[in-house]
């Protein structure tokens, strides 16, 4: 990393072990030309069913969020064979348990330990990642959630203290829905935010940009300094 531009945004390969596996992770550190030094906090990203840390849609918004000064680090959350298993997919005690694992592993790395954490989630990930802010209640600072299956969260989402922000896309209706009673259960700092036009996937023009700007708002607010309050509601 020593050798990357200021401009750049480095990606190292990282494995680690979780949950009886060892799994895989592209951990990007922001450039330095924007947070001077170190980042202002780590973003962890936990994908949906069938997806990985290869995710095009996931990409994007941690590539915004590493110009906005944040580490991120992408996860595949099953192995290679067990991505091909639809059980495991929506299995969310596993990917909890995955994604808990990658935190302990987070909290033992030397110039990472000491970052702020976020949680972004997407699909089953969100209710991975509001598990684990559940459980991890001194150690995640915000949630982000990106069309998020919240309901499979479970009775576990009442004792969420992180600030939660849940993104869906207005012709997402069933997920709106269940956003919305996610929204009633949550007894922490919170928000619906929807992003007019856009379906499940986000594949709209400009829709994946509202949620990276979405997401390092809430993101700075609740772990780095304030930044201007993006004009979407």
């Amino acid at each position: 990393m020593n050798n990357t531009s200021p401009t750049q945004s480095p990606i190292l390969p990282v494995t680690m072990p979780a949950a009886g596996a060892m799994i895989a992770g592209d951990l990007g550190w922001a450039p330095i030309a924007i947070t001077g030094s170190s980042p202002i906090g780590i973003i962890i990203f936990a994908h949906g069913s069938g997806s990985s840390r290869m995710s095009p849609r996931n990409q994007h918004v941690a590539s915004l969020l590493r110009q906005h000064g944040f580490a991120t680090l992408l996860l595949d959350l099953l192995t290679t064979d067990e991505q091909y298993v639809i059980s495991k997919r929506f299995d969310i005690s596993l990917l909890t348990a995955r994604l808990a694992g990658a935190l302990r592993w987070l909290r033992g790395q030397e110039g990472l330990k000491e970052l702020p954490i976020g949680l972004f989630g997407a699909s089953t990930g969100a209710a991975a990642a509001l598990r684990v802010a559940a459980v991890a209640t001194s150690s995640i600072k915000a949630v982000v959630s990106r069309g998020g299956r919240t309901d499979l969260t479970g009775p576990m989402v009442t004792r969420v203290k992180a600030a939660t922000l849940l993104i869906v896309g207005g012709e997402d209706r069933e997920v709106i829905e269940l956003n919305q009673q996610t929204l009633t259960e949550l007894t922490c700092e919170k928000r619906l935010a929807i992003i007019p036009g856009a379906t499940h996937l986000f594949e709209e023009p400009g829709a994946l940009d509202d949620v990276g700007h979405l997401a390092a708002y809430w993101f700075r607010n609740h772990i780095g300094s304030a930044m201007e309050k993006p004009h979407i509601t």
